[in-house]
């Protein structure tokens, strides 16, 4: 079977609108992937690198959760990614999340001149709300640009963004209308995807 890694990001858990989406678009894919899944801030470990953990990372000394959340991502066939816009981007334990599992040799390597990305995952889905009516591609939306580059160094395909925009603002009857039209859209690419 297929290998799905499921990244979230969304640190209000249950009471996530970006959760919301995201789940049953997860379900749906689960009936044709074997899921690894990592819930971020409910993990142990998820932080920034510090001088220790750096001079550690270099001896060699590299966390358990990080050495295989990285070799899950570089054998990962499907990558999905849900995180809602904080701060024009996305929570910070994401950006800690990558920075740990950014291992040379797992999901990158160099030659001295430049990196080349050990992953396969030839698509990435990235599922996120905006409480704003910042849509993808917009300046100020600096989590996607982001999430390409990381997918260039490791070697990641086609990223796909699944947004709702402008939750905050809008009725509750808007709100749902916004959710739903996500939720049928990644269903929709789930088929195939």
């Amino acid at each position: 079977m297929s290998k799905l890694v499921v990244i979230n990001a969304c640190v209000r858990q249950r009471d996530s609108r970006t959760l919301r989406i995201s789940e049953p678009i997860i379900d749906a894919l689960a009936l044709r992937y074997s899921v690894t899944r990592y819930d971020l801030p409910l993990m142990d470990g998820v932080v920034p690198l510090s001088p220790v953990k750096l001079a550690e990372r270099e001896s060699g000394l590299i966390a358990p959760w990080a050495l295989e959340a990285a070799k899950n991502i570089a054998d990962a066939d499907r990558i999905l990614i849900a995180a809602p816009f904080w701060d024009m981007s996305f929570p910070a334990v994401l950006k800690c999340f990558f920075e740990q599992t950014t291992l040379f040799g797992v999901t990158f390597v160099d030659d001295g001149k430049s990196c080349s990305g050990l992953c396969k995952a030839p698509k990435v889905l990235y599922i996120t709300t905006r409480g704003s009516a910042i849509a993808t591609g917009d300046p100020l939306e600096q989590a996607t640009p982001y999430l390409r580059a990381i997918g260039t160094l490791w070697n990641l395909g086609e990223l796909t963004t699944i947004a709702a925009t402008n939750t905050d603002y809008g009725s509750p009857a808007e709100l749902e209308a916004n959710l739903s039209a996500c939720i049928s859209e990644g269903l929709s690419l789930a088929r195939t995807w």
